[in-house]
């Protein structure tokens, strides 16, 4: 069973090498899209190569739930409505959405998700010592 420090370590690679970034820009409270630059377009090379790096299986609306992001029931108003939020806390119990609940705007949900929750997202998947 891998350290939560040895999954920061593959997921700061994966991170490296597909969005181009330095290791020193990898911290646990960097964000994906805000601070890391990552397009949708990333998300698929970053699931693959988490993948790869933990031999697991990652389902795409699993880490990433933009079905929920665009679907009418969830958004009103160019924000997710409270059912939305709790259907995203239900998909995404690794990330912390408290910040993202008290201003739900759609175009912010991509700011939220952070390495640190990535790291606990693989944490479940696998299983992480200290």
């Amino acid at each position: 069973m891998p350290t939560k420090q040895e999954v920061f370590e593959k997921i700061q690679t994966a991170l490296v090498d597909a969005l181009g970034v330095d290791d020193d820009e990898v911290t646990p409270e960097a964000t994906l899209v805000g601070d890391l630059g990552a397009e949708s377009i990333d998300f698929l090379d970053i699931v693959f190569r988490l993948e790869k790096a933990f031999g697991i299986e990652i389902p795409r609306a699993e880490l990433f739930p933009e079905d929920i992001l665009t679907n009418a029931e969830y958004v009103e108003n160019g924000r997710v409505t409270a059912t939305g939020v709790a259907e995203l806390k239900k998909r995404m119990p690794f990330a912390d959405l408290s910040n993202f609940e008290t201003n739900p705007l759609v175009q912010e949900f991509g700011n939220l998700l952070t390495v640190n929750d990535m790291c606990r997202y693989v944490c479940s998947k696998i299983g992480c010592e200290g």
